[in-house]
């Protein structure tokens, strides 16, 4: 196994960058996995990583042991534990990470559920979202230009492997898409006269969810066929933009499954 000392290593320049920087993560296609849960759903999926990379202090450890066995046909290389710490995305370093190249989308036969994302900033709440999404078969996923990354290593963490089951469109133009979509275009609005369900959402549905604080845009709100809140009691402002995504992806779950 290939070993890193040293921060002139050409490789650890740019494990570093990938770890910081969405432009480097665009311009030469790849982006880290951080953390065995990754590894795995990766793995699971059929991909094969470039480079895996473990921390001197930790490859010692069992579970890390156990799935470099199953990876063991991956480039692999071991790294100072004060460099593993700077190329970790973590406050506390896992140990292990991976290289990938991002695979370009695939898009489904049937996009016939699909989720409309304008400007959400939150990496948090974009991974929990996708999860969200992944869990409740949305067959793609479209982001505006402002929202975060998707291949930032705080999204992958917090979507737990969803990008490897989900079509993912960046930079999408969500009018465009709104307008081409044949099915109901449903666009989540708090003041909206209509809740979520009282509504039909068998067929083809289009969900439109707009940013934490200024919410969906007017000219997005145009493109939609129906606006929609989700109830709840008058003390209660509003829902985390993650946790109202899931009530309405899951109320057509329901809808579907009765």
């Amino acid at each position: 196994m290939k070993s890193i000392s040293s921060r002139d290593n050409v490789l650890f320049k740019q494990l570093k960058k990938l770890t910081s920087s969405a432009r480097e993560r665009r311009q030469c296609g790849k982006t880290l996995l951080d953390g065995i849960h990754l590894l795995e759903a990766y793995r699971a999926s059929g991909g094969v990583a470039e480079w895996v990379v473990v921390a001197e202090g930790a490859a010692l450890q069992d579970e890390i042991q156990v799935i470099l066995q199953q990876i063991s046909s991956w480039p692999m290389l071991t790294i100072a534990d004060n460099l593993f710490a700077e190329i970790s995305p973590v406050d506390s370093p896992t140990g292990i990470l991976a290289m990938i190249a991002i695979a370009p989308v695939a898009m489904p036969e049937d996009n016939d559920f699909v989720l409309l994302l304008e400007d959400i900033q939150d990496p948090g709440n974009v991974g929990a979202i996708l999860r969200s999404a992944a869990a409740a078969g949305v067959s793609t996923t479209y982001l505006s230009t402002a929202c975060a990354d998707v291949w930032s290593p705080k999204v992958l963490r917090s979507a737990m492997g969803a990008h490897f089951s989900l079509a993912m469109v960046e930079r999408a133009d969500l009018s465009q898409v709104a307008k081409q979509f044949a099915g109901k275009v449903l666009a989540t609005v708090p003041n909206a006269e209509q809740s979520i369900f009282a509504l039909d959402l068998t067929g083809s549905v289009a969900f439109l969810v707009g940013n934490e604080g200024a919410g969906l845009s007017a000219e997005l709100q145009a493109c939609a066929n129906g606006l929609v809140h989700i109830p709840m009691r008058p003390a209660m402002e509003s829902l985390n933009v993650a946790a109202a995504t899931t009530v309405c992806l899951f109320e057509r779950v329901r809808q579907c499954l009765v």
